[in-house]
């Protein structure tokens, strides 16, 4: 495994030595992974172009997330900059380093964009950006290439499976009762906690080395402290996948959600949605308790739940009670 490692410290080096100009390019690329981009982008697509590509988005992103943190933990792999003092950290990350969640996600949510859209063009732009995601990650220090090439692997097995299941899954949630989907959308949520604490347990004793801790700082000085055994973003990712299960199921018994419109609808209604998600994910964030004891948790899960309801279920409802939106069909 060093030798891998090792391997990989000689090629990010490498490409931090090109300059500046490719590190700061880099940035803005790699911002097309977090959750910032992806808590604006998502509720964007469902309220003001398609509804359905927005869910399949969401939902398959939230899945996606999950799974990738539950492979981190099983790994447990160091950052580069974890690793080395060679490694310039221009960004910082506190969970661990394999597979690349930017790499995974990307191909997951391009693809499932461009599989959408069914044009070429789509593919096109989708396969540009999963690239210049990874190569981000490299140049910024926070992944070895193993990590990058796992995470696009874990990615293109999630987006087939995603494409593969959709359907069925869905052809056989519609034939239950309601309460039914609803409850067994919650089911689903804590299956996925459920798989991130025994892969939380499956480490045993193992903690992480202090030299990674050491080296974390020094190259990121400032940045948080690296957490790799936090179950906090696994949390959020539950919970955002039930909210917006939930709200498409109560969505879906209300008539669904046409997001055409003209202009100013969409503005109105993007101005409207974004500032409730701002409010329940920034402002509840900041009343409620962090950490990674039972209370803080459940909130947590409470608050990206309430997320998810907000962006699939009661800001859609909202728009058509307004008047800024009508049923689909």
């Amino acid at each position: 495994m060093e030798l891998i490692l090792d391997t990989g410290i000689v090629i990010i080096v490498f490409l931090q030595g090109l300059g500046l100009w490719l590190v700061e390019s880099m940035r803005l690329i790699s911002y097309l992974g977090v959750e910032e981009f992806y808590l604006f982008v998502a509720p964007v697509v469902f309220w003001c172009v398609n509804a359905t590509v927005g869910l399949r988005i969401g939902l398959g992103l939230m899945a996606s997330n999950s799974l990738n943190t539950i492979l981190k933990l099983l790994l447990h792999g160091p950052r580069p900059y974890w690793y080395s003092p060679e490694v310039k950290a221009f960004s910082s990350e506190t969970s661990f380093g394999s597979p690349s969640a930017h790499a995974q996600n990307a191909v997951v949510v391009w693809g499932l964009l461009a599989n959408s859209i069914k044009r070429s063009w789509a593919w096109i732009l989708a396969i540009a950006i999963m690239l210049l995601t990874g190569i981000s990650r490299l140049a910024l220090g926070v992944h070895f290439p193993h990590d990058v090439l796992f995470g696009y692997l874990v990615g293109i097995l999630v987006l087939w499976a995603f494409i593969a299941l959709e359907k069925p899954v869905y052809t056989w949630l519609a034939r239950k009762p309601v309460n039914t989907q609803i409850a067994l959308s919650f089911v689903a949520s804590i299956v996925i906690l459920l798989a991130g604490m025994l892969a939380r347990l499956s480490l045993g004793d193992w903690s992480v080395p202090a030299s990674w801790s050491t080296l974390a700082a020094q190259a990121a000085p400032g940045s948080d402290p690296i957490a790799p055994l936090a179950l906090s973003g696994l949390v959020s990712n539950a919970g955002v996948f039930f909210g917006l299960a939930w709200g498409a199921i109560w969505l879906k018994k209300g008539g669904w959600f046409d997001a055409r419109g003209p202009a100013w609808q969409l503005i109105v209604r993007f101005l409207i949605g974004i500032a409730g998600v701002f409010v329940l994910w920034m402002g509840l964030g900041a009343i409620f308790p962090r950490g990674e004891t039972l209370l803080p948790l459940l909130l947590r899960y409470t608050r990206y739940t309430l997320v998810g309801l907000w962006v699939a279920g009661i800001a859609p409802l909202l728009f058509i009670r307004l008047g800024l939106a009508r049923k689909a069909g």
